[in-house]
């Protein structure tokens, strides 16, 4: 039977018919799905409200009696109750480091830069320091028995740690010795705003400063509680710290019991790249606080041991560190971490085909100008490597016009090739028309005060100006 063209257009009008049908179908569903979210949307944010309100309202008891409460006024279980009054934010970090101490290095870094760079970094501060400040006014709304007393608060002062402590006091008195210190600092800041600076300002002065030292004692004498989560993320960075290359599995073992049965190994490594851990085949590494806290001395002496400090043929500024194996892979990532500065070299193949070579190396003159301004006092070895570099970035920046740069670069070239190889007695001197008995000339030829004084005739005219 032959199919004529008008079959087969009524064939085409019936399934295009169809699939009108099923897209239509489908944008019904997906309507049915986004406003059936929507209203689960609205009742948590209703439900979140309404235990907002009921909390500010409830009179100051410990968890356990709020929780009997709440559940009762609710209608959920108890362990649903409880779950609703553990609301806090979970600690603000960036790459492992608290925001206090970020900031600081920041604007310890910010003394160093000049011009746009400083204005960027200092904008940059700005913003952590807001988004900070919005993450510790979250802290406070969520512990809901003293969220109502966040002005005094405020006034009477407190850091990361200490509001983490006023979240773990548990025990109806401690709280209501708590709030009983804002509430008298409160009146009294109310109070001494009325008078002049006189002799009763003075005693009300003193009376605060009796009740904030009193509300610190409290703090102090309470524990912070952290879940079971957050203790083994505590235990996990204090074992990888103090046994570097150890496993999931070791990590597991070594837990107490009661985190042990809470947790696998799988759940150990999830957890360890939360906190910034670095995996190296199953290994796992992490530079301890000591280390942090003098990170560039700790920078120093690698350098001085298994790193180097040198200029390339065309008088760019160099500097790197070198380590083997998968040690030294983690090593490498840890330091670039820390450091904040750096590119990673990985597993590179070594002259002698033994083990891979991991380097982290500098190449930025900015980024190996703070580098070595902050290691200088530590080196041992290469300091004097360190200072001609520091010499050579400082007239590349800012003194390239002056009729001495290029003779003084070359000389800073043969001076960088006599620190690092004046040790070495078949090291061919004349093939860099370096005269070994006068390299003192060399060294006595510096110009960095010349170029003090360029910089401080600059300053002068542009204040004039």
């Amino acid at each position: 039977m032959a199919i004529t063209q008008d079959t087969l257009q009524d064939a085409k009008k019936i399934t295009d018919g169809k699939r009108k049908e099923t897209d239509l179908a489908e944008q019904n569903e997906a309507l049915l799905e986004e406003a059936q979210q929507a209203e689960r949307e609205i009742e948590e944010a209703t439900n979140r409200m309404e235990a907002k309100a009921f909390f500010e309202e409830l009179p100051i008891r410990d968890d356990s009696e709020v929780a009997k409460i709440y559940a009762h006024s609710f209608k959920v279980n108890l362990t649903d109750a409880k779950k609703s009054l553990v609301t806090y934010p979970n600690q603000y970090e960036i790459q492992g480091h608290d925001i206090p101490s970020v900031v600081k290095q920041m604007r310890r870094h910010r003394r160093t830069l000049k011009g746009d760079y400083r204005i960027k970094m200092s904008s940059s501060i700005d913003n952590i320091i807001k988004a900070y400040s919005d993450y510790l006014d979250k802290c406070i709304d969520s512990i809901y028995w003293i969220n109502k007393y966040k002005i005094p608060l405020k006034k009477i002062g407190f850091n990361e740690g200490q509001l983490r402590k006023i979240n773990s006091i548990k025990d109806e008195d401690t709280r209501r010795q708590t709030v009983d210190c804002l509430c008298k600092f409160w009146e009294l800041d109310l109070e001494r705003k009325k008078c002049e600076y006189n002799e009763d300002y003075s005693k009300i002065s003193k009376e605060m400063t009796s009740i904030k030292r009193q509300f610190k004692s409290i703090i102090k004498k309470s524990k912070p509680i952290y879940s079971p989560k957050e203790e083994i993320k505590k235990q996990i960075v204090k074992m990888v710290c103090n046994n570097p290359g150890i496993s999931s599995r070791q990590l597991h073992d070594k837990l107490d019991y009661n985190l042990y049965r809470k947790s696998s190994p799988q759940i150990i490594a999830k957890m360890a790249k939360e906190q910034n851990i670095t995996n190296v085949n199953g290994a796992y590494y992490k530079f301890n606080d000591e280390i942090k806290k003098d990170v560039h001395s700790y920078t120093a002496a690698f350098i001085d041991s298994d790193g180097y400090i040198t200029m390339d043929k065309n008088n760019n500024p160099r500097v790197g560190l070198v380590a083997t194996g998968d040690r030294g892979r983690a090593f490498m990532i840890e330091m670039q971490k820390s450091l904040g500065l750096g590119r990673l070299h990985l597993d590179q193949k070594s002259p002698q085909d033994t083990r891979l070579v991991n380097r982290l190396n500098f190449y930025s003159q900015d980024d190996i100008f703070s580098l070595l301004t902050k290691c200088r006092p530590h080196f041992r070895m290469k300091g004097n490597n360190a200072d001609v570099l520091l010499e050579l970035i400082r007239m590349k920046k800012s003194h390239k016009k002056e009729d001495w740069y290029k003779s003084r670069s070359d000389e800073l070239f043969k001076l960088m090739k006599y620190y690092n190889h004046s040790d070495n007695i078949k090291f061919d001197w004349f093939k860099y028309n370096i005269d070994i008995d006068n390299i003192s000339k060399l060294i006595d030829n510096s110009k960095m005060d010349i170029m003090d004084d360029i910089e401080k005739i600059g300053i002068n005219i542009n204040k004039k100006v």
